[in-house]
């Protein structure tokens, strides 16, 4: 009877200690989703992009609605935490009254990180929803590399990259892999190209910088929702984008004074009339050093 007892604990308490482990390796299911707008559903221009435009606060519904389907197929997939950075324009894009209430959500700038700020190395996966192609690539809607405005190119060790390509580098500095991304066709050939055989939600097809042929809303977020199943399903699969470090950053402008003004630093070499040159570390130093270019004006206040 005793031997019987003694049995009768030991499998007890080794269930016990497999359904502990079985609930610590479901609280490692953490994802980040990080939120662009030129790759959401139907945004063809300016007009759909900022506060000035005509068509923008219906976009920023479907910026939203798009950030929501991903997050509940995540969560049904098994994820049990969800970070949200808002990573459009002033940061401050989605609609957070309308996001699914266990999330916590990323908003504004300046931020060391950028798209990808609240990252670490406790999550199992990123993804990358309503994203656009890079500035060098001549297809893409809206195509560009952190600014339109003032970026001509961004290489990291001698390597053009898209914002996917950036934002993916920073996650592999945690060891995190991109899983996902939604986005025109050239934005999600570019990243597979660059990343390998992540999932892609095709949401519309680019016949110019201003124009593209493009799904509704609701077909959008149905394929949005079947790829982020697909990409938790597969998260074994993926591996993280870790380029060599130190990290070499060139940065081209498209006007020539910020590279004469930034190679008054000591840490920075001037490689030609438009560009520049930074070694970091690491990523998260490249990525504060971008940043830095981005935010940093005289007339800073408060």
């Amino acid at each position: 009877m005793k031997s019987m007892i003694q049995r009768a604990v030991f499998v007890t308490a080794l269930t016990v200690c497999a359904v502990i482990a079985a609930n610590a390796q479901v609280k490692k299911m953490k994802i980040f989703v990080s939120v662009d707008m030129e790759g959401i559903v139907g945004v063809v221009t300016g007009e759909q992009l900022g506060p000035q435009g005509f068509e923008y606060q219906r976009f920023r519904e479907f910026m939203t609605r798009e950030a929501t389907t991903a997050i509940e197929a995540a969560f049904a997939a098994g994820a049990t935490e969800i970070v949200v950075a808002d990573s459009h324009g002033n940061g401050q894009n989605l609609l957070i009254e309308k996001l699914p209430k266990n999330v916590t959500i990323v908003r504004s700038w300046p931020r060391p990180l950028m798209m990808m700020q609240g990252i670490d190395e406790s999550f199992a996966g990123a993804i990358f929803i309503g994203y656009h192609s890079g500035t060098t690539n001549p297809a893409g809607v809206r195509a560009h590399t952190m600014s339109s405005a003032n970026f001509a190119d961004i290489r990291l060790n001698g390597v053009s990259m898209p914002e996917a390509g950036v934002n993916a580098a920073i996650a592999g500095h945690f060891n995190v892999p991109v899983i996902m991304i939604s986005g025109d066709d050239a934005a999600v050939k570019e990243a597979t190209d660059l990343l390998g055989p992540i999932e892609g939600a095709v949401v519309k097809w680019n016949y110019g910088f201003h124009s593209a042929r493009t799904l509704t809303p609701d077909a959008a977020n149905d394929l949005i929702r079947d790829k982020v199943t697909r990409a938790i399903g597969r998260i074994g699969e993926f591996k993280p984008y870790k380029p060599e470090a130190p990290v070499r950053l060139e940065i081209q402008f498209k006007n020539y004074r910020p590279a004469e003004v930034l190679d008054y630093l000591s840490a920075v070499e001037r490689i030609d009339a438009h560009s520049i040159r930074f070694q970091g570390r690491d990523m998260i130093e490249v990525s504060r050093f971008i940043s830095f270019v981005m935010q940093y004006e005289p007339g800073l206040a408060p």
